[in-house]
């Protein structure tokens, strides 16, 4: 059996730290984007996806995730407990498995995170708790284990680094089900008819602070210095030196020419350059590379930025002006899409010698994503037409803050 490294452990724990780091990245940017009289509602339940996720997924998750349907592995993690008391991963592990535990699980409280900003302003509190449990404790987990748990995906050799199918695209699919069924908010969409003639009137519903969600998206950016260096889970000896350093260079590279792509093409086609847009754009970025940081190039990271973010343009243009599905912060076309085109394109640019390719990419990403998606469809309904899964009208149109917590983020 491997001895502990002192310091593989803490550099996995820090970067746990700043994924954890991210919670308040994404509240801030959902907060941001959506109207003040649900700050409180939107900041309240990423709180509650991190505390209930932490449970849920060392209860349950954890277990399902990396050791199938063994009962005490689910319940206990008992078959991983070594004879000296220390939780291990295996042979050839240099960290205790508590360390991955801790960092599996601000990777899992993500996904769910994700979901809630596609949902704002008009779920049932107690409903988005709900669907929280089953997405940490259930869903994650099972898709999870088939690229990194020793699943078929693994299998296959799909290879999806740090998430962006795993976390993202799963988040960004559950995102578009629970849009979809949950319908678009009072307001967003108005059919007129003229000369026997239906149209649709795209209404704009601007978020209530921009200074928000820039310092989120800065957070979220920062953040994904752990995110994906710290997938390594080593960083003794010059090799995982060398790793961890070139997948932060492309990391940012990533983030940066998605930010100038989204820069550009709002400036082009809407005349004036958006900053909503750019934060989206450094975020599809991001959620591309997070599959084939490690094994990419570094212009190839630039161009993985790249079309993310330009497909994460064209998505939101889609979902809100053809398809009319009301998601206020971008998340279906962030993560879905970017998450999807980023594992996509791994297969492509990946490093000769590591053997990935385009079509088993494309099959792990669209499989997971599929999934997902109907997964989220089944459950959204159910919840749907048993407890009811959205607010009153009135709720709504007052806001969330003080009907659903009986505060106000702003008094």
């Amino acid at each position: 059996m491997s001895a502990i490294s002192s310091l593989d452990t803490v550099w996995t724990l820090l970067a746990a730290m700043l994924v954890f780091f991210m919670q308040p990245g994404f509240a801030l940017v959902e907060a941001g984007l959506t109207r003040s009289k649900n700050t409180a509602n939107i900041l309240m339940k990423n709180f509650c996806d991190y505390m209930a996720g932490t449970v849920l997924f060392w209860l349950v998750g954890f277990g399902l995730m990396f050791h199938g349907f063994d009962l005490g592995a689910l319940l206990f993690h008992g078959n991983i407990l070594d004879g000296d008391g220390i939780w291990r991963m295996g042979d050839d592990s240099t960290i205790p498995a508590e360390t991955f535990l801790m960092f599996q699980t601000v990777f899992a409280a993500t996904t769910a995170t994700i979901v809630s900003g596609a949902m704002a302003e008009r779920t049932k509190f107690s409903m988005y708790l709900l669907y929280s449990i089953f997405i940490s404790g259930l869903i994650y987990p099972i898709e999870g284990s088939w690229s990194w748990g020793g699943g078929w995906l693994d299998a296959m050799g799909f290879h999806d680094f740090a998430g962006s199918t795993v976390v993202h695209a799963t988040g960004g699919m559950l995102a578009l089900a629970g849009a979809i069924v949950l319908g678009p908010r009072i307001g967003k969409y108005k059919t007129l008819v003229s000369d026997g003639k239906k149209s649709t009137r795209v209404s704009a519903i601007p978020g209530h602070n921009l200074a928000l969600c820039a310092l989120g998206v800065f957070i979220l950016w920062m953040g994904w210095f752990g995110f994906n260096p710290g997938s390594t889970i080593a960083a003794e000896g010059a090799m995982n030196a060398l790793s961890v350093s070139h997948i932060m260079l492309t990391t940012n590279m990533a983030a940066a020419v998605g930010g100038i792509v989204a820069l550009c093409y709002t400036w082009i086609v809407d005349g004036k350059p958006s900053l909503s847009m750019v934060c989206n754009g450094v975020l599809a970025g991001l959620v591309g590379i997070t599959a084939g940081c490690d094994c990419v190039s570094i212009p190839a990271a630039a161009i993985i930025g790249l079309v993310s973010s330009l497909l994460m343009c064209g998505s939101v243009w889609l979902l809100d002006q053809k398809l009319h599905i009301d998601d206020p912060v971008g998340a279906v076309s962030v993560h879905g899409v970017g998450g999807i085109v980023g594992t996509i394109l791994t297969g492509l640019f990946a490093y000769e010698e590591t053997g990935y390719n385009l079509l088993t990419q494309t099959v792990g990403a669209l499989s997971v994503s599929a999934y997902a998606f109907f997964a989220g469809l089944l459950l959204f309904t159910a919840i749907k037409y048993t407890f009811g899964l959205r607010v009153e009208s009135r709720i709504e149109e007052e806001g969330l803050d003080i009907y659903e917590h009986g505060e106000a983020a702003y008094n």
